[in-house]
């Protein structure tokens, strides 16, 4: 940190890079309804150790930073979805209580988990969701709409669990799941777009408790949210994220797929090389 406050030239850096990492998650959140944390996330991370965040809190920092930017941008984008009619409010209140569950537990494991696992977590799951996305054919679904209990609920479980140990929205789990059971995609990419809210806010919340009192975090930081990022980050994802979301509905459906799976692939990657490298 003391090199960013001496030096003008590497904060402008700094600073630019939050700046231009919001207006992608932005509009990534908008258009896949990820939620943005699948920017934000390895942009963090990768940036934190610039400024001296020892190496065990770099994944925590970025992963609670990341679930409290999703707050106002899932608000944001899943309005501009629910305008649209895209948003699917049966399924929010029948799913939605067993990934909030999911998030609350996902946080308290991942807010005492090494970081180490973190990125693993990370990695891992982009690449699967990624291969899964590129391989699936056009229309090919498992079934007609979600099953019922108790397997909703443990899919539901599952999305939230893993989702916020990754820092991310409902779009990077929730949009393949509902695909996979045959609900179109622009359906699955607004309704992703409101669960991001269901897992960010219990994600924030303990990932804000478990940082608290932690040595050798940034200045301005909450336990293992840190506030200057979150201020840079909001303003460009909310002024993005509608814009996102009237491109999601003027792409061919087969094109959001891919696209977002290269997305993944290249993200994935990036989170690989930061853990072996």
């Amino acid at each position: 940190m003391d090199a960013l406050l001496a030096d003008p030239g590497y904060a402008a850096v700094f600073i630019t890079a939050l700046l231009g990492a919001g207006v992608i998650a932005g509009l990534l959140a908008g258009l896949f309804g990820v939620g943005g944390g699948i920017v934000i996330v390895p942009v963090l991370f990768n940036m934190l150790p610039l400024i001296g965040v020892p190496a065990e809190h770099t994944m925590h920092l970025a992963v609670g930073t990341s679930l409290a930017t999703i707050i106002p941008t899932a608000i944001s984008s899943s309005r501009s979805h629910a305008k649209k009619e895209s948003v699917d409010f049966t399924l929010l209140k029948v799913w939605g209580p067993a990934i909030f569950f999911g998030a609350l537990i996902g946080a308290w494991v991942g807010g005492r988990a090494k970081s180490e696992v973190l990125v693993a977590i990370f990695a891992v799951i982009a690449l699967v969701v990624a291969i899964h996305l590129a391989t699936r054919k056009e229309g090919q679904y498992l079934r007609d709409g979600l099953p019922g209990e108790p397997w909703r609920g443990l899919m539901g479980f599952l999305v939230g669990f893993i989702s916020v140990m990754m820092g991310i929205g409902g779009g990077t789990l929730g949009v393949p799941t509902m695909t996979l059971c045959g609900i179109p995609i622009r359906r699955a990419v607004g309704t992703a777009a409101a669960l991001g809210l269901i897992i960010a806010i219990p994600g924030t919340a303990t990932f804000l408790w478990s940082g608290l009192g932690v040595p050798d975090l940034p200045p301005f930081s909450i336990g293992y949210v840190n506030v200057i990022a979150f201020l840079m980050l909001v303003p460009m994802t909310i002024l993005a994220a509608p814009q996102g979301a009237k491109l999601a509905h003027r792409l061919p459906p087969n094109w959001l797929r891919r696209a977002f799976s290269i997305f993944l692939l290249f993200t994935s990657a990036r989170m690989f090389w930061s853990l072996f490298a």
